[in-house]
């Protein structure tokens, strides 16, 4: 478990993965900040796609990014996302998210933060948020 966590920190680089967004199709843009127990934040932002199906969301992006690195050990991410010209809302990840998450934290340890600015964080753990995920 981590020791410290910015919060405010962690929402920035969010919100400044969200920029990098492609939404062509929804017009919802998200972006993530994933921290690692060795302090190091790696971001990530949704990419759609015409089909859809191959949509990635920011938080798979981010996790993604750090695995393909060499990281495993994470301590929290934090999550943003809003329509364009739209004040924010929390946005929650999403069942594949949350399930991705599960297989490499530990669920009750491992912190989510949803955003709608850095004076506006809700603190959450993974259990809290997907109690029964999938596990081997």
């Amino acid at each position: 478990m981590c020791k410290f966590i910015d919060k405010e920190k962690l929402v920035l680089c969010a919100l400044k993965a969200k920029e990098m967004s492609y939404s062509p199709y929804s017009s919802f843009n998200v972006g993530a900040a994933l921290l690692t127990k060795s302090g190091k934040i790696y971001t990530g932002c949704n990419i759609e796609s015409a089909a859809y199906s191959p949509t990635n969301c920011a938080e798979r992006t981010a996790f993604f990014k750090a695995i393909s690195e060499g990281e495993r050990d994470f301590c929290a991410i934090a999550i943003v996302g809003s329509k364009k010209n739209v004040p924010a809302d929390y946005c929650f990840p999403c069942g594949v998210c949350r399930q991705v998450m599960a297989e490499f934290v530990k669920p009750d340890e491992f912190i989510v933060l949803v955003a709608r600015s850095v004076d506006d964080i809700r603190k959450y753990t993974l259990e809290e948020l997907f109690p029964y995920h999938f596990k081997m």
